[in-house]
């Protein structure tokens, strides 16, 4: 009779282990199959949002296609203006408001807008930084061009196009942001023993028409400047538009950054020489993929290179390039 009661209560017990097992891989595959769905709050505060700036229009478009592509909820924030820091930090602080999972933030500054990006993490809300940096490691990711390389690329191919007697101007975006910092400085190293060359370097605040004005006053300062080197799309189209004005196509060379439709046109009439193409559709659409993979408790990379390349007369109709150059159908 024990024999009986201890073979029944040992089946027993033997039935409840199986049973509790089933119930804890069924809870694990409901917890599962429940992150899996879970769908994220995302803001993205980019520099500007500003329709004639195909950086920015291109950008915005690889974030909505990340966020439809893996599901969550995006909301652009963003000025009219690159330099309107005290509105971009404004944007920020109403973000932290709405409580998001994750901000994606391309800063204004270098430094000032650094207290409010501060105050992100300190809320407990992811920070990935896109397109630009501050000057203190708060942000559980970068997802930007390597600047300095990319100056320095696009300076040692303007260095093949000058001699020890061209005189160069530089035409630069935001004073204090750190691309305009990381790029001049690639560029001064890439043009290496023509560095000393470098007469003057003006800050167009990404204004087309500030950029223009600028380069006309920088020609009529040194007459015989025979390179000018952008450092955006602002500044290097506005520069190009004042050369052709002037009738100085070609002899005055003209490199820059970015790439849009204008850019391109003026490449083929020569006014530009080379461009440096970046990768903006690549850096949204990769910020939304770090931001998902944050969450979803994934390794992500600390500092994502979005990759750039440099376009000029010779190799701009290759087909790779022109994936590049018009950017919108997302297969970068």
């Amino acid at each position: 009779m024990k024999r009986q009661t201890s073979k029944k209560v040992l089946t027993g017990i033997f039935l409840f282990c199986i049973f509790a097992s089933i119930l804890v891989v069924a809870y694990s595959m409901f917890i599962s199959r429940d992150q899996e769905k879970q769908i994220y709050n995302i803001i993205m505060v980019p520099k500007t949002i500003d329709d004639t700036n195909d950086f920015w229009t291109s950008l915005i478009a690889g974030a909505e296609l990340g966020a439809e592509e893996f599901n969550t909820n995006l909301e652009v924030l963003g000025g009219k203006s690159e330099v309107d820091i005290a509105g971009q930090i404004e944007r920020i602080e109403e973000a932290i408001k709405k409580k998001p999972d994750v901000m994606l933030v391309a800063p204004c500054s270098y430094s000032e807008t650094t207290e409010a990006l501060q105050k992100v993490v300190d809320n407990g809300i992811k920070l990935i930084l896109i397109d630009s940096v501050i000057d203190k490691d708060i942000a559980q990711s970068v997802v930007a061009t390597d600047n300095y390389l990319a100056g320095k690329q696009l300076g040692e191919f303007a260095r093949g196009l000058i001699d020890e007697n061209t005189q160069i101007g530089i035409v630069a975006h935001v004073k204090g942001a750190s691309t305009a910092i990381e790029r001049e400085n690639g560029l001064r190293d890439g043009l290496g023993k023509y560095e000393p060359q470098v007469k003057d370097v003006v800050f167009c605040g990404s204004s087309y028409d500030k950029a223009y004005s600028l380069t006309l006053e920088m020609l009529e300062d040194y007459p015989d400047l025979g390179m000018i080197l952008g450092t955006n799309e602002y500044s290097a189209v506005g520069a190009a538009r004042a050369i052709k004005d002037l009738g100085l196509t070609g002899k005055v060379k003209v490199v820059g950054f970015d790439n849009s439709v204008e850019e391109i046109q003026l490449m083929e009439e020569g006014v530009f020489q080379g461009i440096i193409i970046q990768k903006p559709f690549n850096m949204g659409y990769l910020g939304i993929e770090q931001a998902v993979d944050l969450m979803n408790g994934k390794n992500i990379e600390k500092n994502l290179d979005s990759g750039c390349k440099l376009i000029n007369r010779n190799n701009m109709y290759e087909e790779e390039n022109q994936r590049l150059l018009y950017p919108f159908t997302g297969q970068q």
